[in-house]
């Protein structure tokens, strides 16, 4: 983990830049891979397979490179396993099923888009849990114009309960999705010094206790799907889960929240590509504009930052 002083906002590194990108294209993939696995399962169980798939490849890692869990007879371990399940919980167990849910009632392309609502929540958490990442008034006027995009992602009629207006509150959980990312990006933040692969390896064994027998209780023993459904939930579970909370945990505690949510900046891009290419979506003029306007937001509020740089 790189040292940085305190109240100072760390320096991202290439590997961070290089990572943020690949994360990119891991999560953007993701919401493709989603709704082929809901062909087959439902959305708890996706939810739930993916993060158990997850689990066993980051434990056998550790395993491997014989790593081990927190200790929760110690006190340091027991406040890691405090903020491990609190990032099981925001990062992986609630996003993940709200995003499995809302993708019934939208396309994996919206769903994406919606990640860019995540450095919107980033600034304002940020500002009161994160030493060296103030909300100025560059950033306050980044996260206005932002939430106006994001205001018209949603769209009219939200709260509308009739027909096909289902796809209004599954709208609203796609940004409660993006809202939960934030929170575990800054838990993960303020996390103790425990090693990268302990730590994700805990956080998603943590989620999986929490949703697998709620996944078993409500949709019952899921029976294999085969075909593409299974090669998605195989792909969720190793690709956008276990290597992801890897690399996540690892750019956070290098490079800070912050600069990790600007693989929020083109997650919609890679969505929309692979929701496009691969499963024939289209998406309505206003989500553009909506996408347009949320970048527009976390440009100015970074705009200072990045001006700053050599």
């Amino acid at each position: 983990m790189n040292a940085t002083p305190a109240g100072t906002a760390p320096t991202p590194s290439a590997s961070d830049w290089l990572l943020v990108v690949l994360l990119g294209m891991l999560w953007g993939a993701s919401f493709m891979a989603v709704s082929v696995a809901l062909t087959g399962y439902g959305p708890l169980t996706v939810a739930a397979v993916r993060i158990a798939l997850g689990a066993a490849a980051l434990l056998a890692v550790a395993r491997a490179s014989a790593h081990r869990l927190p200790d929760p007879r110690q006190a340091d371990g027991r406040r890691a396993w405090a903020f491990a399940i609190a990032l099981g919980l925001f990062s992986n167990a609630l996003p993940f099923f709200f995003l499995g849910w809302s993708q019934q009632y939208v396309t994996s392309g919206f769903a994406g888009i919606t990640m860019a609502a995540v450095p919107l929540f980033v600034l304002g958490l940020a500002h009161v849990f994160v030493p060296g990442e103030r909300l100025t008034r560059w950033r306050v006027a980044g996260f206005l114009l932002g939430l106006a995009g994001v205001a018209m992602l949603i769209g009219p009629g939200v709260l509308s309960s009739t027909g096909a207006a289902m796809e209004g509150p599954a709208r609203l959980v796609c940004v409660s999705a993006a809202l939960c990312y934030a929170i575990g990006s800054i838990v993960t933040r303020r996390a103790p010094a425990v090693p990268l692969i302990s730590f994700s390896a805990a956080a998603l064994l943590a989620a999986a206790a929490m949703i697998v027998p709620v996944a078993l209780a409500i949709e019952g023993l899921p029976a294999p799907a085969g075909g593409a459904g299974s090669i998605a939930l195989l792909y969720l579970g190793i690709g956008p889960t276990a290597l992801a909370t890897l690399i996540l945990v690892r750019v956070i505690r290098s490079a800070g929240p912050s600069f990790l949510s600007q693989v929020n900046y083109h997650v919609p891009v890679w969505s929309v590509i692979f929701g496009v290419a691969l499963l024939n979506e289209t998406l309505p003029p206003q989500f553009l504009a909506a996408l347009a306007l949320i970048l527009a937001g976390l440009g100015l509020g970074r705009a200072r930052a990045w001006r700053r740089r050599p």
